[in-house]
């Protein structure tokens, strides 16, 4: 058989797109903007606060920002401008890994082609049902798929597992968006992947600095640095206008890497008139025969700072944060960054269904900091004031992709996520929550309230509200 994964076997068909980042101009604009005047930094700081995504240069002003009085003004900066676009409200969703057979030698994750003490497993149609189930039990309503990259895990293989997640319902419970981690395809395979009715495409580069990829990207078909930078692009061009970047931070200099992320950003408003609607940044953690080694390790106190210049970077674009971070960074940074996160996470093969903690780091891609069940979570978000979402009206209501820009970029989705946020976690309320959770929630639903000016919006919304309680659902503007 064929080396199909063989990067030199491509037409050019398949390739029809180039590597758009130069390392070397990354690096002259960073060393351009060292030791940057107070004066300069303070001003990159208000232009974001007037809701202006930040350029290059402006970006590398704040990273070069180094003295604690000027992070602190960073880090106050990112909590209000947060507050401006997202208001209190938070994304949840959970990760489903569905098999992780895997061609690939990626250097730092345990489902690596040859790591022998992975066991390995893809989800049969009764398993996808039972760990749906399991979590449609908690509350859950938005989910993203993960996938190794395996002949076995096609285009429409992952199109058909879509459907069949759609498709389960039990009790109250049903998913209403699903998300996709998985490898890139060609153009025809995104298409079959789209017509699934995928919400978010989600591919990371891991790192942006190609020298750096080529040493922890050993074999397969993932090796191919320019295959896969150009990845979303091919989505684009199928039509998938919702997609999601990220960096493996610890591979490289996190300083590039979110440079890399702004220029990935810059290359999609300015080919497709749309920006990533996320951006991740996990941290590399100890996986399944991988130690995390100290060469570009990244302390607490620059992870936190550098959520906060992305924030600014990108005042419009979701910053989703996982359970690899515990519990104390990830209620952190909420604070002046994240709009998403995971709750109730598992990512043991077949985990929900089993209901008990990861045990067995053979079965996981990675390990995870934040092993609170979802209630945990929920509770203590609701404690802090935020509003918990799993709010999925804007891709129902197709205010996606460029649609999605025209909402967001005046502000204006806050008029629609707040609400629908309000909603959703009123379902969550009625259906799952501990009496304790209930009543939590509920006074700080009508704390929410008091603060709408509008009052025939604010009938609406109380209206609404009354008939989730009479058992209806799925209801949002």
């Amino acid at each position: 058989m064929p080396n199909i994964y063989d990067p030199q076997k491509y037409t050019i068909e398949d390739r029809p797109m180039e590597n758009f980042l130069d390392a070397d101009e990354i690096w002259d604009i960073l060393q351009r903007n060292e030791n940057p005047d107070p004066g300069r930094v303070r001003e990159v700081i208000a232009r974001s606060l007037d809701k202006n995504r930040l350029t290059l240069e402006e970006t590398a002003v704040l990273i070069n920002a180094n003295t604690p009085e000027l992070i602190d003004e960073i880090k106050n900066g990112a909590r209000e401008l947060k507050e401006k676009v997202y208001g209190k409200r938070i994304v949840l969703f959970a990760p489903l890994y569905i098999g992780n057979l895997c061609i690939n030698n990626c250097a730092y994750c345990g489902f690596r082609a040859d790591n022998k003490k992975q066991k390995r497993l893809t989800l049969s149609t009764d398993d996808i049902r039972n760990e749906v189930m399991a979590l449609e039990d908690a509350g859950h309503k938005r989910l993203i798929l993960v996938f190794g990259e395996h002949p076995k895990y096609d285009a429409q293989f992952i199109a058909d597992t879509v459907r069949q997640v759609y498709r389960i319902k039990h009790l109250n419970g049903e998913i209403r968006r699903v998300n996709i981690n998985a490898a890139p395809f060609d153009i025809e395979g995104f298409k079959t992947v789209k017509d699934a009715g995928i919400g978010t495409y989600q591919i990371f580069q891991e790192t942006y600095h190609k020298e750096t990829y080529l040493k922890v990207h050993l074999g397969g078909k993932k090796r191919d640095f320019d295959w896969r930078i150009t990845s979303l692009d091919r989505a684009q061009e199928a039509g998938i206008d919702d997609v999601g970047i990220g960096a493996l931070l610890g591979l490289y200099d996190w300083r590039f890497e979110i440079m890399g992320l702004l220029r990935h950003v810059n290359h999609f408003e300015a080919v497709y008139n749309v920006g990533p609607h996320t951006i991740s940044f996990p941290r590399i953690k100890t996986a399944s025969g991988f130690k995390v080694r100290d060469d570009y390790n990244v302390s607490d106190e620059d992870f936190t700072r550098l959520v906060a210049i992305l924030r600014l970077a990108v005042p419009y674009t979701g910053l989703i944060l996982t359970a690899r971070e515990p519990a104390h960074i990830r209620d952190e940074v909420l604070q002046f960054g994240v709009s998403q996160i995971d709750g109730g996470t598992n990512i043991e093969m077949k985990g929900y269904s089993k209901q008990k903690e990861q045990q067995d780091l053979d079965q996981e891609q990675f390990s995870i900091g934040d092993n609170r069940s979802l209630n945990e979570v929920m509770d203590e978000l609701i404690g802090h004031g935020y509003l918990p979402s799993f709010c999925t009206a804007c891709y129902r209501l197709k205010r996606t992709g460029e649609h999605f820009m025209e909402f967001s970029v005046p502000g204006f989705i806050k008029r629609f996520c707040q609400p629908n946020a309000i909603l959703t976690m009123a379902e969550y309320l009625e259906d799952y929550a501990p009496p304790e959770t209930r009543e939590k929630g509920y006074r700080l639903i009508q704390d929410n309230l008091k603060e709408y000016s509008d009052d025939q919006f604010r009938g609406k919304l109380i209206q609404r509200l009354e008939r989730i309680k009479r058992g209806e659902r799925d209801l949002y503007f």
